[in-house]
């Protein structure tokens, strides 16, 4: 989509708003402090760039001039409070994301996804309470899917910690926003993919992780048939989306899946990234951790948030990898 496009969406809406971005030097967090300052905001990024969680300095390398960045933990509660004054819009993207991971190390993962997000919310409680928070939650939070599409009514089972940490998170924010009427708004994303990923690792999402492979010409290993159906986001759409909710006073307290139109055969995502990208699709079979925690289909509806504000999807899978090839092809070497 043309910038001149997407500025129609936000017409001054972030000219001159202080904006903080927890988790800014990770994939969606560097991709939201890009737009952001596109739209005018005054950006600081905090981060403590744990590598498990897949910050990347390089990520900000074009806007580091442009934005204050301030290295800190998000349990780190006197440090947040120390920065939370002032701004006027919050980006909660700071998590650590693996489903396998969390299911090794479950201590690891609530201390950052749970408690993490209680510290913000406490430090926004009590030093800024007029700022607007979003969340960032994740569609795995409702487990296998029950009807088709899943919407935001559909009942609440996470098979993996992860995910059930990730709810966790969401129903803190909400209990915040009834209690003590914080203006928060939860959005649950899907399978985003885009340029400033970790592309290294399976850990931040099995199509950024397939297009790293791809770059590499190696081969790109499906579990099983892959037949199972997945929702797809490109970045932008991703990143607009988050704005949109952070602007817009009908999306305070509420719950909504921001996902594309599109859905897709894990299988036939892999073959469209060996066509665009490049290497070789491989069947093999499932890893007993990997199987223990897999959901099947997931087709979302996105209904709900198509309803308050004006976001409609631009990418569909091939014209984001498009896009997202043409990236990585100018600095491959700051990712792989």
């Amino acid at each position: 989509m043309a910038d001149e496009e997407r500025g129609v969406l936000f017409p001054d809406g972030l000219r001159g708003r202080r904006v903080l971005i927890t988790g800014g030097l990770g994939f969606i967090g560097s991709n939201l402090a890009h737009r952001c300052l596109e739209l005018g905001a005054r950006v600081t990024i905090y981060d403590c760039l744990d590598p498990r969680s897949g910050g990347n300095l390089f990520n900000i390398e074009d806007i580091r001039r442009d934005v204050e960045l301030v290295m800190g933990d998000i349990r780190d509660f006197d440090c947040l409070s120390r920065h939370i004054p002032g701004h006027d819009l919050v980006f909660h993207c700071a998590a650590y994301t693996s489903h396998p991971n969390s299911m090794r190390e479950p201590l690891t993962d609530v201390d950052v996804n749970c408690k993490g997000t209680l510290v913000l919310l406490e430090a926004l409680r009590r030093f800024n309470p007029g700022a607007r928070l979003v969340y960032l939650g994740t569609s795995t939070q409702v487990g296998r899917m029950y009807y088709r599409p899943i919407d935001e009514l559909h009942v609440e089972f996470p098979v993996d910690i992860y995910s059930a940490n990730k709810l966790a998170g969401e129903k803190y924010c909400l209990i915040y926003a009834r209690a003590y009427e914080l203006p928060v708004t939860v959005i649950r994303l899907a399978n985003v993919f885009g340029p400033r990923s970790n592309i290294r690792s399976p850990d931040f999402g099995f199509i950024n992780y397939f297009i790293g492979l791809g770059l590499q010409g190696k081969e790109i290993p499906v579990f099983g048939e892959g037949r199972q159906l997945r929702n797809i986001t490109y970045v932008e759409d991703c990143v607009d989306a988050l704005i949109l909710a952070a602007l817009s006073d009908r999306t305070v307290g509420e719950v909504f899946f921001a996902v594309s139109d599109s859905h897709y055969p894990v299988a036939e995502i892999a073959r469209e990234i060996a066509r665009i990208i490049g290497g070789r699709v491989k069947f093999v079979p499932w890893p007993q951790d990997r199987k223990a925690i897999e959901v099947g289909d997931a087709v979302i509806s996105n209904r709900k948030f198509r309803s308050v504000v004006p976001w409609t999807p631009k990418y569909d899978l091939a014209s984001g990898l498009m896009k997202t090839r043409e990236y990585y092809l100018t600095c491959l070497d700051k990712y792989i």
